[in-house]
């Protein structure tokens, strides 16, 4: 009788999901400040707070986290990470996410270890935006501050990351929440 079934286990279907998250508004307060030392505005503020439950919901666990060491995503995190205080957070910088290219994006996403199924960037335009559009399938025009984008991909390895392999699952922004006033962004 153990003969009738079949000597394959089911086939399961790895899954690779990308949360990417546009850092929140920076001031320009400071024209001589370097861009990699912008800090958050007001209005970037106020939009962290407002986007921890919507992407928590989404299903982002807010784990395997990497931020690019600009002040404006590092501050971004840090943020969500004290409002979420019963969750761990785990993110860490890395240089290579200071970049405004996709492609670049793209060659961090296949450096990546396969033991991890998830992982979120949290960076910069138009990288952020590009890349969604790239690997997903459906247009974003654009991913504004503290915008989110969840992609998943039926890849069992992120080296097999590429154009078109992943299907936009979200697409969630501040104004979706609040229209926020003139004079909110400082």
């Amino acid at each position: 009788m153990l003969n009738d079934f079949p000597q394959e286990g089911p086939i399961i279907k790895a899954m690779k999901t990308i949360h990417l998250l546009r850092h929140a508004k920076s001031s320009w307060a400071d024209p001589d400040l370097n861009d990699r030392e912008r800090p958050l505005n007001n209005r970037g503020k106020q939009s962290i707070l407002l986007m921890i439950e919507p992407i928590w919901k989404a299903g982002c666990s807010f784990k395997n986290v990497y931020a690019s060491p600009a002040k404006r995503t590092r501050s971004t995190i840090i943020r969500i990470a004290k409002a979420l205080p019963e969750n761990t957070v785990q993110w860490s910088k890395d240089e290579n996410l200071y970049t405004f290219s996709a492609h670049d994006l793209l060659q961090w996403l296949h450096s990546l270890e396969d033991d991890n199924d998830e992982v979120m960037i949290v960076g910069h335009n138009p990288a952020i935006t590009e890349l969604a559009n790239l690997l997903g399938d459906e247009y974003v025009e654009n991913v504004p501050t503290c915008g989110y984008v969840q992609l998943q991909s039926e890849v069992s390895s992120w080296q097999d990351i590429n154009a078109n392999c992943a299907t936009t699952t979200h697409f969630i922004y501040p104004k979706m929440f609040i229209d926020f006033q003139d004079g909110a962004d400082e």
